[in-house]
């Protein structure tokens, strides 16, 4: 009767915070749309000719791409807030000891992969994509294919940017060594090419500019998991 008991305290608990967190991003959400213009304008700034539509709908779709995406970015914060709010009855004191530093190291490490990725990877991708076209096709966009390879490249990328601090998570309440990153490293690298071949586009040039940070970021989390690993064995 206990475990029945605790069990149906666990999901009540799981689901407020799932709801705070729905909440948020409903709330964001509707905040996006009513600023979606100057999003669109920042997001289009660079660009030297007009996006067209292809249809209504079309237009309807760019206002709640930009709004999710929005609210996504900054919901994180919460989210990962409600999710330490959740799993902190189950850790030890001495797990507990220094979570905060996580909270915002991942929403700022998101933001600084989105900057990277929308001031650095996409730009040149889209420049050495055009200059292929160039004097071959008449290269017009629509709206939709536009910010459907922004956003496919960007925001994973972007996620991918907090693999450090989630490992250092894992470190710290032991689900992960940094010997066990060391021995599938190999296996790694082929998943995180295989990711880098799914967002990006389907060229050499845009695989390795996707591929490089992706495998940098893996060696970075093994670094911060050996780090965090030695602070909890000196600790204990």
């Amino acid at each position: 009767m206990n475990k029945e008991m605790e069990v149906v305290d666990h999901l009540e608990e799981l689901r407020k915070r799932i709801i705070i967190t729905a909440v948020t991003f409903i709330v964001l959400f509707i905040i996006g749309l009513v600023y979606v213009e100057p999003i669109y304008k920042f997001l289009t700034k660079d660009l030297t000719y007009k996006l067209v539509v292809l249809s209504p709908g079309d237009i309807l779709w760019v206002y709640f791409s930009i709004s999710a995406v929005f609210a996504a970015v900054f919901t994180i914060p919460v989210a990962t807030w409600q999710t330490w709010l959740f799993v902190k009855p189950g850790l030890h004191p001495s797990e507990q000891k220094g979570i905060g530093f996580y909270i915002p190291a991942l929403f700022f490490l998101f933001v600084f992969g989105l900057v990277i990725g929308f001031y650095f990877v996409f730009p040149n991708i889209l420049r050495f994509l055009t200059i292929m076209g160039q004097g071959m096709l008449e290269q017009n966009y629509t709206v939709d294919k536009y910010f459907s390879f922004l956003f496919n490249l960007v925001v994973p990328f972007a996620a991918f940017f907090d693999m450090p601090v989630v490992i250092m998570f894992l470190t710290k309440i032991g689900i992960v060594k940094p010997s066990y990153l060391q021995k599938v490293r190999k296996y790694a690298y082929f998943i995180l090419v295989i990711v880098a071949c799914c967002i990006s586009p389907p060229d050499f040039i845009s695989h390795i500019s996707v591929s490089i940070p992706l495998i940098l970021l893996y060696e970075l989390s093994i670094l911060t998991s050996k780090s965090v690993y030695r602070k909890k064995e000196v600790n204990e």
